[in-house]
């Protein structure tokens, strides 16, 4: 469960989309140890290039940022308001414990509640709609104003963090928020490890793209030089999906568009020749990293594949054998 241990320690690093800089760090600190050739691009995403066997390059991109929230005001009784970074289930953040990142460096807990918080106190508890304009975080702090709050040194715009709540099982799966896409990240980690510890011949030149901003849309809309782009992102698990929390997901069109035919084909014919548990779905209500990087116009060709998760954007859940197969298919493809 190697891979499942490294997604372990990234998901406890809070990087809610545009507050990256400390798992960032972490990651280089990983490359550092493997005496990998990388480099931080401008806008935060990390790079790691390897050469292959041609002048072909295949970009590999994965998402560090998480959803979470900022805070949007402070309320008279020393409450927070809050705006939500990316788009969370945002029935699941109620009763939430979380960390407000602060401007000046300091951590503070609290916990998302709805605005009718007690069933012993407001007819309404159940049925108030949990939405931004009617939910808050409460400190974990003696304050009873805004004054209070800011004297903390707490203001708006400071970053919000939701506690991921991690557990691995003994049965193999690893049940927490923010799979998407940190397992993903962890899986391009196992990756770069069997490159190097097994020697594999490369049939292309490689850049894996670690992006800091997918969850608002942008995370690859500057990239380096690639031939081709594959986002490692979830999978989806639900009504009208063949995918399962056991298989390696190839996307064949989401929101935005298909995928690229011939890359697509040759993913199904690999995992198909590998024998890999995989689905072969399409997302109606989903962009990835290659979409972004279409959208801004790389002259690339795009797919998108990765390990099924269940409860997408809430408790998220997948395991083991879906993320091995997914490591597997990316051996293949490039090797």
């Amino acid at each position: 469960m190697k891979t499942l241990e490294f997604a372990r320690e990234l998901l406890a690093i809070p990087s809610p989309s545009g507050y990256t800089k400390n798992i960032m760090k972490f990651l280089g600190e990983e490359c550092g140890k493997r005496d990998l050739k990388y480099h931080f691009s401008p806008k935060g995403n990390l790079i790691i290039d390897f050469a292959g066997k041609n002048d072909h390059t295949v970009g590999l991109c994965a998402h560090v940022d998480t959803l979470g929230a900022m805070i949007k005001s402070i309320n008279s009784d020393g409450t927070l308001k809050f705006t939500v970074i990316g788009g969370p289930l945002l029935p699941t953040y109620d009763g939430e414990y979380c960390y407000v990142l602060t401007r000046g460096g300091k951590t503070y807990t609290g916990t998302f509640l709805s605005n009718s918080p007690s069933i012993h106190v407001y007819r309404n508890a159940t049925t108030l709609e949990r939405k931004e304009d009617n939910m808050h975080v409460r400190l974990d702090e003696k304050v009873k104003s805004k004054d209070d709050v800011l004297k903390l040194g707490i203001a708006p715009g400071d970053f919000i963090s939701v506690e991921p709540k991690t557990v691995i099982t003994e049965s193999g799966f690893i049940k927490s928020r923010f799979l998407d896409d940190k397992i993903s990240v962890a899986i391009l980690f196992s990756v770069i490890d069997e490159i190097i510890e097994k020697r594999l011949e490369l049939k292309y030149n490689v850049k894996i793209i670690i992006t800091a901003y997918e969850e608002v849309g942008h995370g690859a809309s500057a990239i380096p030089e690639v031939d081709e782009l594959i986002a490692v992102d979830m999978g989806c698990v639900g009504d009208d999906l063949s995918c399962t929390e056991y298989d390696v997901s190839i996307c064949a069109k989401d929101s935005f568009s298909p995928y690229d035919f011939d890359m697509t084909n040759n993913l199904v014919k690999k995992a198909q020749e590998l024998q890999l548990n995989y689905a072969l779905d399409i997302y109606p209500y989903y962009g990835s990293d290659v979409s972004a990087a279409l959208r801004s116009g790389n002259n690339i060709r795009g797919a998108l594949i990765g390990p099924g998760v269940s409860a997408s954007h809430g408790m998220e859940r997948t395991h083991l054998d879906a993320v091995n197969n997914t490591i597997r298919l990316i051996i293949g493809y490039l090797t």
